[in-house]
């Protein structure tokens, strides 16, 4: 019998939690939770949205990315608590800035999740049409996301193991298609030519498409609190992951034009067709590599995702039962069940393209948040573990990361920003009145 006087508390804080994950997992986890569902219906979107000029909005896309993957290195180096965006903004603006943030976050998240596990089940219904039908697909949403929580609830080791493994069975024949597929592209469908845009309403468009596509080191960041060494594994890990993940896309964006051209606007399952030209058993093999890809970015996204509702109960936001973990495999299990609960009742009900204009929305205001902190962090001096990494400029880079993400949101519609505020509001309400019974 144990006679620690503690051993009989709860477990809460980043205290409780073990450091397992090293440089290598964490950029796995950041490109698999990245190559997740949008890579494989992005090229044809793009091809509808501005035809022979879609790699354009890759590279504005990259340019605009790459400023904010510096910004999460740089302000991850210094705020290294789990939480990601909600101790970053804590540590530089206050509790309140944390919260909304987490909350942004939140919504995105929930929202990525459920449209990535509907697309799921449309990629296993042509594989197995028998999925098509509304009781299979209930038992097949079901099924995945029990075992998703079963994976994560067994240890963060597990997890990241998990993630490490998808990771490679996922972006293998991706960057095989990509690769061996430049060798076959006719250029005469490919253009990097502004004149080429059909509009720069259209590049607009297609540029939210690509940012929820480039979307998810935020997701793959937030478990800091069990990275090995955060000050030198964040930075490493985010740069690493976000420089091969544009080369990925662009590659995949030429091929699919170059070997598809026009029939790729209509394509259901683009980056599959582009195989079955290069070989015809290459679909099935894409279709297998999209379910694989996709479970994937489920799991990495309820890794992060339960640590964000963690940070959220830690900090007093949620109730403390969110900040505790588990005795035997140090992991807040009551996060695991809310996140994937939720999650898989809007897979239920809910379809990929509209879960991802939301997601995609709620990010960029993220993303705009944390270039802020980065700015705000380097500025005051902010270091918590380890020699941070510093950028250059001064305020240069968050400047040019909150332009763009500003310039981005401005292409959503009333129907995204609707429902984005709406639930951003019940969140906010949600803390008033825990902060009033608290008192």
């Amino acid at each position: 019998m144990s006679t620690d006087p503690n051993s009989n508390k709860p477990l809460e804080g980043d205290a409780a939690l073990i450091r397992a994950v090293g440089s290598f997992a964490l950029a796995a986890a950041v490109m698999n939770i990245i190559v997740g569902g949008g890579i494989f219906r992005m090229p044809a979107a793009l091809s509808a949205q501005l035809g022979t000029a879609a790699p354009l909005a890759l590279i504005a896309g990259a340019l605009a990315i790459v400023p904010v993957a510096l910004c999460f290195a740089a302000i991850g180096s210094r705020a290294v608590a789990t939480g990601g965006p909600i101790s970053y903004l804590g540590a530089t603006f206050g509790s309140f800035a944390g919260f909304i943030a987490g909350s942004l976050m939140w919504i995105s998240n929930v929202a990525s999740s459920a449209g990535v596990a509907a697309a799921f089940a449309v990629q296993m219904a042509n594989l197995v049409p028998w999925f098509a039908q509304p009781l299979p697909r209930v038992g097949l949403l079901t099924a995945l996301y029990l075992l998703l929580f079963a994976l994560n609830a067994f240890g963060v080791k597990l997890g990241a193991r998990a993630i490490t493994t998808l990771a490679a069975l996922k972006l293998t024949p991706l960057f095989l298609l990509a690769g061996i597929g430049l060798f076959f592209v006719d250029w005469t469908q490919v253009s990097f030519a502004v004149g080429d845009l059909p509009s720069w309403t259209a590049l607009g468009t297609g540029m939210v498409l690509v940012m929820f596509a480039y979307s998810g080191m935020e997701t793959a960041l937030v478990p800091s609190g069990e990275v090995r060494d955060p000050s030198r594994s964040v930075p490493r890990a985010t740069m690493v992951a976000i420089l091969l993940v544009v080369l990925l896309y662009m590659g995949l964006q030429i091929v699919s034009q170059g070997l598809l051209g026009p029939a790729l606007a209509g394509s259901g399952v683009p980056i599959a067709d582009t195989a079955g030209v290069l070989w015809k058993t290459g679909r099935i093999v894409l279709l297998v590599t999209a379910c694989i890809s996709m479970a994937g970015f489920l799991l990495g996204n309820l890794l992060g995702s339960s640590r964000l509702l963690f940070a959220l109960g830690r900090d007093g936001y949620l109730p403390h039962a969110y900040g505790r973990v588990s005795a035997t495999h140090r992991v807040p299990l009551l996060a695991l069940a809310t996140h994937a609960g939720l999650a898989w009742l809007l897979a239920l009900g809910g379809t990929f393209d509209a879960l991802a204009l939301i997601s995609g929305g709620a990010i960029c205001l993220v993303y705009a948040l944390v270039s802020l902190a980065a700015w705000r962090g380097q500025s005051t001096g902010l270091r918590e573990r380890g020699e941070p990494f510093v950028l250059w400029g001064g305020p240069l880079v968050p400047l040019l990361a909150v332009v763009a993400m500003l310039l981005i949101v401005t292409t959503l519609t009333g129907k995204e920003w609707l429902a984005i505020g709406i639930a951003l509001v019940a969140l906010v309400a949600t803390y008033g009145l825990l902060r009033v019974v608290r008192r």
